[in-house]
């Protein structure tokens, strides 16, 4: 009796901005990096991700920064969160929705044009963090402009069958709270990845388990 090959691993692109590359945290606690390890020790074999993505990006850099990375190829999994970069900006909603939107595509695309293949997770709430609170920016304002932001990206990815985790909740339950955040005291700890992280690895389950 030969012994059995081993399962081969599913390939995983995360795309996004500073949440995504875990500004302030180690390798091992960007949310990608925590989803990939939660979904291996569910059952499921799948890679470390590649991340593109860097602190900062807007949905128009995202874009950029993927047009120089072609050839991409296609993956088995692609994840996606972007757009608080837009709202701290300034960005009007309808000009993120129509980058966002087109995003979407290059992300469906990516996943060889598996809709069922792609995670996105909403923005989280920035304006509960101590950087806000120096910035004497309003918490209500940047609430009610996140909120609008995620609307939008929930119904563009409801509209393509697209999974949409809303980790904005989380972020504001204790998202102020000194072990919750970096020591920038802006983005999240890797504790605060690891609760995106338990919010969203049912739902990648969910996607990859006829993989």
């Amino acid at each position: 009796m030969t012994d059995a090959l081993p399962q081969a691993q599913l390939s995983y692109l995360a795309l996004g901005d500073s949440y995504s590359i875990g500004e302030g945290v180690a390798e091992a606690g960007r949310w990608p990096m925590q989803l990939a390890r939660a979904l291996r020790e569910a059952g499921i074999a799948i890679a470390d991700p590649r991340i593109i993505a860097t602190t900062g990006w807007t949905t128009d850099e995202l874009s950029a920064a993927m047009d120089d990375a072609e050839p991409l190829g296609e993956w088995d999994f692609v994840s996606l969160l972007i757009g608080v970069n837009n709202q701290y900006r300034g960005r009007e909603v309808d000009d993120y929705l129509g980058e966002f939107a087109s995003l979407l595509q290059r992300a469906i695309a990516l996943a060889d044009a598996r809709a069922e293949r792609v995670l996105v997770l909403s923005i989280p709430d920035w304006g509960v963090t101590p950087f806000a609170r120096r910035e004497l920016r309003s918490p209500r304002r940047i609430a009610r402009e996140l909120d609008a932001y995620n609307a939008v990206a929930r119904d563009a990815c409801e509209a393509q069958g697209v999974a949409f985790v809303d980790i904005t909740g989380i972020s504001r339950d204790g998202g102020d709270a000194a072990a919750m955040l970096a020591e920038d005291g802006l983005h999240p700890s890797a504790a605060m990845y690891a609760r995106w992280t338990a919010e969203a690895l049912p739902v990648a389950r969910g996607l990859l388990a006829e993989a």
